[in-house]
């Protein structure tokens, strides 16, 4: 059986990183496509190198664009290496326009398709990724959810029951092989003259709120005052499209440690000795529950309630009162929660249904 493993953000290299390397373990028979949607070298090649992956077999290099732009190069150049190759099965993570025109182009060839992390639901259907997610989920062979909520999600919309399999979600298997690496490896601290706990971390990249020039503006107000209110200095990774965005705006943020992108394993240090973690980015509140760090999500709702339900997160939306009072709150609460998303063998749980399936 051929498998194809379709790539093409940081967050999907990262959680698909387990699978691919037990695909390789295995000797299974797959290759692996990139989308190119991430293309600087710090939000793609450095991840495949960090974390001792092969390099993909096919890069279709379609960059940034418009949603159509993007969705329409990659669905041309998927489409065009799944007919030269003809896998079994295709495979993608997550919610964004690598997924959805993976999922669109494999489908439509009649080749199986297998949705890794699915049944995530917002429920706000002006993030794009709320669309792909849907789209993507009813139309895939193989429904792979991260929790047993995520599954009833799929299933109260009609999905058969036979296609969906609560496998855990591969970022618990991601970062449980790579903390200690970090820590052992990891210089950024240092470089950065951070003590552990004393230091917040953020990461602000949606569109809805680095487009929205009064939202942004609102976020930023409100990180700038948590460093003065606690005396701590708030860490700001910009990603490329947020930074030019950022020197657009009258007023910099000038009192936030704004930094360029990092590595994954230089990014999962930070997170790991974090006070306080905020965010806009899905992965991040994951990553933060697994790794036992308060988190303050930076957007009006969520698709991982779970973090919610566990105590390790908040909403705060975009407002700098909210954002303030819901940092006081997860820095007063507890850290003891139990992490929701499984017991790091999620790659093992994917890898065997596959396998198993296929083989009927």
């Amino acid at each position: 059986m051929k498998i194809s493993v379709i790539l093409g953000t940081r967050p999907e290299i990262i959680k698909m990183a387990p699978l691919i390397k037990l695909l390789r373990e295995k000797n299974a028979d797959f290759f692996t496509l990139h989308t190119g949607q991430h293309y600087s070298y710090e939000l793609d090649k450095v991840f495949f190198d960090q974390l001792e992956l092969p390099l993909p077999q096919y890069n279709i290099e379609a960059g940034s664009g418009s949603h159509a732009e993007e969705t329409g190069k990659m669905l041309i150049g998927i489409e065009k290496i799944l007919k030269e190759q003809r896998p079994d099965i295709a495979l993608a993570e997550g919610d964004t326009n690598s997924v959805l025109a993976g999922a669109l182009a494999a489908v439509k060839l009649g080749i199986r398709f297998g949705h890794v992390e699915s049944g995530l639901r917002s429920y706000d259907r002006t993030m794009p990724e709320e669309i792909n997610r849907i789209i993507a989920d009813h139309i895939s062979d193989y429904l792979f959810a991260p929790t047993r909520q995520a599954k009833q999600i799929l299933l109260g919309e009609g999905i058969p029951e036979k296609k969906v399999f609560v496998t855990g979600n591969t970022i618990v298997d991601a970062v449980n092989q790579n903390l200690e690496l970090a820590r052992r490896n990891s210089s950024v601290a240092e470089r950065l003259r951070l003590k552990p706990r004393q230091y917040f971390i953020a990461t602000l990249h949606r569109q809805e709120n680095t487009d929205n020039t009064e939202r942004f503006r609102s976020i930023l107000d409100g990180l700038e005052r948590l460093t003065v209110d606690y005396r701590i200095p708030v860490v700001y990774p910009v990603h490329p499209r947020s930074r030019k965005i950022l020197a657009r705006l009258p007023k910099q943020p000038e009192r936030l440690k704004v930094i360029d992108p990092v590595d994954f394993l230089s990014f999962l240090y930070l997170e790991s000795n974090a006070r306080l973690i905020l965010t806009d980015s899905g992965g991040v509140q994951e990553e933060a529950c697994i790794l036992g760090v308060p988190c303050v999500t930076l957007r009006d709702n969520t698709e991982r309630p779970e973090t919610i339900e566990a105590g390790a997160n908040m909403l705060a939306g975009a407002s700098a009162e909210r954002i303030i009072h819901a940092a006081a709150i997860m820095l007063a609460g507890k850290t003891d929660w139990v992490n929701p998303f499984g017991d790091g063998h999620a790659s093992e749980r994917i890898f065997n249904i596959v396998m198993e399936a296929e083989n009927d």
